[in-house]
């Protein structure tokens, strides 16, 4: 071999010593119980026809969309997730290469548009035929959900925060400026703008354009640069075009905050959020969403992606979007200690559903301390005939009123107070009565206590449930599959930052990984005999 033939683009020139070999089929390479052919199996028996839809036209030289969905479910289940890995691995990894079928590898712009402009828009369809195969197969029971959420961060810069507080007092303070100006501008030209003591963007425009009237008619030139004064009409022109740039840019960021606190300027998706990962050990915010998993038989049947901080205000339409695609109805809701309320006691019950949520102070109940604390009302024994508690002091703390409270989802929940008659001279008073912060001084202070009794009802109900042999290994079963199913996705998977920007190209992403965590499920299951298994036993104390 010469030397010079290596020094040129085309390597195969070097290769003159080397002839073609036998097999030539690169599936005789993989295994037969390698999981790319459990994918492939699989992928193969989805209706992909919403998938195919979002494509004006398919070349022929090119990988299907079926391939498509085949190579980035594999690469999430080999934690591979950037689009330029996936093109690598599809021009060297023989796996790839058999799930391309002869396709030429796409390249990672192809990669990246297949996610962000076509699986986005049918993600949940997607996900809905997963659903259903593994219902066919019986490998979910369909009877039993367990849900669970966890925060994964954002692309977006953790220092594009939009806070609405911030924006609402700048808006006020704006208002304010805005009213002054008015005023001015009525008192300098005798032009009357605002009606009825009303402030808008259109009445603002409607000032503008009676300024530039008075412009024209008078003949007025503006000028610009050092050194020249500008006439009071021209100052009072580029105040108001100011103001109203500042009013449109307020009033889009409220629009975009919507319900929520902040978002992200770069991902305006994203809601900050306080994160277990806290690097810098200071309770740091970062832009994030709050992926919600719906786990059965140890797979994600579904999934959301959500602004919320708290899971509280997830459940509902969790349970309303999974209901109106899969093509089954769970029966048991089973979920943590994070996702009680009353409006979740109702919807799930109204729905026809039983729910087996843990009570908030659950775990609290149970210990030694707030057995002992007398001013809790769990340690107060209730009389329904009379409607009261009593103290341990013997007091009766009767009904005097009930009021409407209504929550941040706009659930009107009723409040019932009940007041001692007097707790002068109580030696529990200080036991008791707790908080510092009441103008009453404390020795005029009596006992009060503020109860939801539909509430109350409705946790007695689900903490009777909850502890019964059945409801307890629903419990143990949810801390093992829900959980276990981020502790997967996070650490085994090593998945813990998107990679595209917007909620629907976040649950496309999440979808990716679903379904390679529920194919990496099934080969697991397979390989161990475990196949048909949906709950974990209790174990039998001896």
């Amino acid at each position: 071999m010469l030397l010079n033939k290596i020094l040129q683009g085309d390597y195969t020139v070097s290769s003159l010593y080397h002839q073609i070999k036998l097999p030539l089929d690169i599936e005789i390479s993989i295994p037969s119980d390698d999981p790319v052919r459990l994918l492939s199996a699989f992928v193969e028996g989805m209706d992909l026809s919403d998938l195919y839809a979002t494509y004006d036209r398919i070349r022929k030289n090119q990988a299907s969309p079926r391939q498509m969905l085949k190579i980035t479910i594999y690469a999430a289940m080999n934690r591979i997730y950037s689009s330029r890995d996936i093109e690598s691995s599809c021009k060297r990894d023989i796996n790839f290469m058999y799930l391309l079928d002869g396709a030429p590898a796409p390249d990672h712009s192809t990669v990246a548009r297949f996610i962000s402009l076509h699986l986005s828009r049918c993600a949940k369809s997607i996900m809905t035929q997963v659903g259903t195969i593994l219902l066919e197969l019986g490998e979910i029971s369909g009877e039993n959900i367990f849900i669970d959420g966890t925060k994964i961060e954002s692309v977006a810069n953790k220092y594009t925060f939009v806070w609405k507080k911030a924006v609402s007092k700048n808006m006020v303070k704006l208002t304010e400026k805005i009213c002054l100006f008015c005023s001015e501008c009525e008192e300098l030209y005798g032009i009357k703008a605002v009606y009825k003591d009303q402030i808008s963007l259109h009445t603002l425009k409607r000032l503008r354009k009676k300024l530039y009237k008075i412009k024209r008619d008078e003949n007025i030139e503006f000028v610009h640069g050092s050194g020249k004064r500008k006439t009071v009409l021209q100052r009072s022109i580029e105040t108001l075009e100011e103001y109203i740039e500042k009013l449109k840019e307020y009033t889009n960021k409220l629009y975009k905050c919507n319900n929520r606190n902040s978002y992200s300027k770069t991902d305006t998706d994203a809601t900050f959020m306080r994160m277990k990962e806290d690097a810098m050990l200071n309770g740091q915010l970062k832009p994030a969403y709050n992926l919600q998993h719906g786990v059965d038989a140890e797979y994600v049947t579904w999934l959301g992606i959500y602004p919320n901080p708290t899971d509280t205000v997830t459940l509902i339409p969790f349970l309303k979007d999974m209901e109106n695609n899969l093509p089954f109805k769970y029966k048991n809701i089973v979920a943590d200690a994070g996702y009680e309320s009353e409006e979740n006691y109702i919807f799930i019950e109204n729905n026809g559903q039983v729910g087996y949520i843990k009570p908030q102070n659950y775990e609290l109940s149970k210990t030694r301390r707030f057995k002992k604390d007398i001013s809790n009302r769990e340690n107060m024994d209730y009389d329904p005939d009379t409607d009261s508690y009593t103290c341990k002091n013997g007091k009766k703390l009767f009904a005097v009123g009930k009021r409407s409270q209504k929550t941040r989802t706009g659930y009107q929940r009723e409040i019932t107070k009940y007041e001692c008659d007097s707790c002068h001279g109580c030696p529990y008073k200080k036991d008791c009565i707790k908080g510092n912060n009441c103008k009453t001084p404390f020795d005029d202070r009596n006992k009060r206590l503020s109860v939801s009794r539909k509430m109350e009802k409705k946790r007695a109900e689900c903490l009777e449930r909850i502890t019964s042999e059945y409801g307890t290994q629903l419990r143990m079963n949810r801390s093992i599959q829900a959980e276990g199913s981020f502790a997967n996705v996070k650490e085994d998977m090593n998945f813990r930052r998107y990679l595209y920007r917007g909620s629907k190209n976040v649950l496309a992403q999440s979808t990716l990984l679903a379904i390679a965590f529920d194919i990496n499920k099934l080969h697991n299951k397979i390989m161990s005999e475990r196949t048909g298994t949906h709950l974990f036993e209790l174990k039998k104390a001896s």
